[in-house]
């Protein structure tokens, strides 16, 4: 597929009339590797065609499967938001159309809409979120992870020795944001704590607690789905980040909370998901984990921070990617944690 064709779809998923309305306005919102349409009470998600390290999307097959993967994993946590996958067409008269007999040019994936102020990162800044929905959020969180597929031939040490490594690289390329000592400190730090984690870390693996995961788990990307909590967005296209140790998904969650300073909240949703996990869980993992995703979280900011135009956005960002880094260190030392 040519850049060019994929810019007609988008031009016809920007248009009212695609979806069978006269007119009515087409909100698009722009991620990292899809480009997701709202119109009426549907969202339309549409793979972009690029390639990053963890994904390729430029051939119009590798689309098709990731939608139908998004679709069939999420609704392992979102059954009533994720709806269907469909096919965009070019009729006989050369015109694009849903589901259409003629040649197919690309795929979403359809979705029930929701207002962006359900998502659980908004309702955190403007202070919505409750002991209640925290609670439940946590008891739904252990429900999925206990049945989840295994997946023993991912995690483990050396899994968690790839983040580590492929943290410390990404962290270097921000010297002029991030302190490179402080970022080298990080890396011994967290090799460290791995080599005193190595049989725990294979022992979870052994024993079950490495499974077919979210890979995404923040507050981002959870929302409040008919008054319930729904996680939804998780990773289709990469085992690798998303057969992962159960704790590590979790802990997405928890360090999100922290930095939006609800450390409370944090230490509820972990005594919720202990709660209801299906067997006892051994948490000595958990400070590495919490430190390899403020670890990602921070050069994911200092990223962003360059490539925001609004000075005062930057700034922010590159406040945050510092604030994390400190985090990620502090983990590994035992401070606050949840």
């Amino acid at each position: 597929m040519s850049d060019q064709e994929q810019e007609e779809v988008i031009a016809f998923l920007s248009r009212a009339a695609s979806y069978g309305a006269p007119d009515g306005r087409v909100e698009r919102i722009d991620t990292h590797g899809s480009l997701v349409f709202l119109h009426g009470a549907r969202a339309y998600k549409l793979k972009r065609a690029v390639a990053y390290a963890a994904l390729d999307y430029r051939r119009l097959d590798s689309r098709e499967l990731a939608c139908r993967a998004e679709l069939r994993l999420n609704r392992r946590t979102a059954p009533d938001l994720y709806l269907e996958v469909r096919s965009i067409n070019r009729g006989p008269d050369g015109a694009l159309r849903f589901d259409g007999a003629g040649p197919v040019l690309d795929w979403v994936v359809v979705m029930r809409r929701f207002p962006q102020a359900a998502l659980f990162d908004n309702l955190a800044v403007a202070g919505h979120l409750t002991d209640a929905l925290v609670d439940r959020l946590g008891a739904k969180i252990a429900r999925f992870h206990a049945g989840a597929e295994l997946t023993p031939q991912f995690g483990g040490p050396e899994a968690v020795r790839l983040v580590i490594e492929e943290n410390h690289r990404e962290l270097c390329r921000y010297p002029e944001l991030l302190d490179p000592a402080a970022v080298n400190a990080l890396h011994r730090a967290a090799l460290a704590a791995l080599e005193a984690q190595a049989a725990e870390l294979d022992r979870r693996r052994r024993e079950g607690r490495v499974r077919r995961c979210h890979g995404d788990l923040r507050l981002a990307n959870v929302c409040l789905l008919d008054g319930q909590p729904t996680p939804f967005d998780g990773i289709e296209f990469s085992d690798r980040l998303s057969c992962i140790d159960v704790l590590h998904d979790l802990a997405f969650l928890l360090l999100d909370l922290q930095h939006h300073g609800l450390d409370a909240l944090a230490t509820r949703l972990l005594q919720s998901y202990l709660a209801h996990a299906g067997e006892p869980e051994d948490c000595r993992p958990l400070p590495l984990f919490l430190s390899l995703r403020a670890a990602t979280r921070s050069f994911t900011l200092a990223c962003s921070a360059g490539r925001q135009r609004d000075p005062a956005l930057s700034a922010d960002k590159a406040r945050q990617a510092r604030s994390l880094l400190e985090r990620a260190a502090a983990c590994l030392r035992g401070d606050g944690l949840p």
